[in-house]
């Protein structure tokens, strides 16, 4: 299976007006990031608004990933669900598309225990032959993952990674020692990554690498060289996009940060509302700093 490590950005989801998918410009982003040297791309994260798209809008945007990445780089799908079910449905289909990976999300609108959350990862798993990434995430998860199913879940030989969101680096440190090598850690935006290097980590999932990802591949780089003064120097200068888009919407902040640079991502998917023009203007002005 393949071997996932580095940069992965976290997509958006280029929508138009009428609902459709612009994979033109879905293609023209995908291969300027991989020019740029990411090491895969991840539709349907966070960043891509999973949330607000239809069965049909999901698999364009995965189709168009897939195509747009020519198997340059590896593609890791999200998979995201109230059902088991659907969620199988999903990663049958990506998988079928040419996916090389499922990033597998719980969405909960009752509370489960811990046999029902793992079911739920377990059953994705059990149903592709393609590495499975386990996400979590308590800001915004109703039912999360304890330490407790996550090493269960990493005795399943599909699944070999988690994203944890927590920004509890102790948790990153805790699932290390209990899980070892059977499951390798990314870290989120939320987590300061040169420390999750530091402590073990093999890359970072994240939608700030959209619109920063020379910056992002350099910071990967000065950590596996383990030239840790340079790397947190650098690690300070990206934090400031952390810190300006943790007060606004993620999408909202990254589609802008995008349409800033020239990419027609056209605004959030509704409820959600696009930045207002002083908040675009504080978007550009961290964009300038980190450039």
């Amino acid at each position: 299976m393949a071997d996932f490590h580095g940069v992965f950005p976290y997509l958006v989801s280029p929508i138009d007006a009428d609902g459709r998918v612009r994979a033109d410009v879905m293609g023209r982003l995908c291969d300027d990031l991989i020019q740029a040297g990411v090491h895969g791309l991840t539709p349907l994260g966070s960043t891509g608004e999973f949330a607000y798209l239809g069965s049909a809008q999901r698999e364009a945007v995965v189709r168009a990933t897939i195509e747009a990445a020519q198997r340059r780089v590896p593609v890791v799908a999200g998979v995201a669900s109230t059902s088991v079910a659907d969620a199988v449905a999903q990663a049958k289909l990506y998988e079928k598309l040419g996916a090389d990976g499922i990033l597998a999300i719980l969405e909960a609108y009752f509370p489960l225990k811990d046999a029902q959350i793992e079911s739920y990862f377990r059953a994705i798993a059990d149903a592709v032959e393609i590495p499975v990434v386990i996400y979590t995430n308590p800001q915004f998860q109703r039912s999360d993952l304890t330490l407790d199913v996550i090493a269960r879940l990493a005795e399943h030989p599909r699944i070999r990674y988690i994203k944890d969101a927590s920004t509890n680096t102790g948790r990153l440190l805790s699932i290390m020692g209990r899980c070892g090598d059977a499951l390798q850690v990314f870290s989120a935006s939320a987590h300061i990554p040169a420390a999750v290097m530091l402590i073990g980590g093999v890359g970072w999932m994240a939608g700030p690498a959209c619109i920063a990802p020379r910056q992002s591949v350099e910071l990967y780089e000065l950590c596996k060289a383990q030239r840790w003064d340079e790397a947190l120097k650098l690690q300070r200068k990206l934090w400031r996009v952390n810190e300006s888009f943790a007060k606004f919407n993620l999408a909202a902040c990254i589609k802008a940060g995008l349409a800033l640079q020239g990419y027609d991502v056209g605004d959030p998917i509704p409820p959600q509302a696009a930045l207002t023009t002083e908040e675009r203007k504080a978007v550009e002005k961290v964009l300038a700093e980190i450039a």
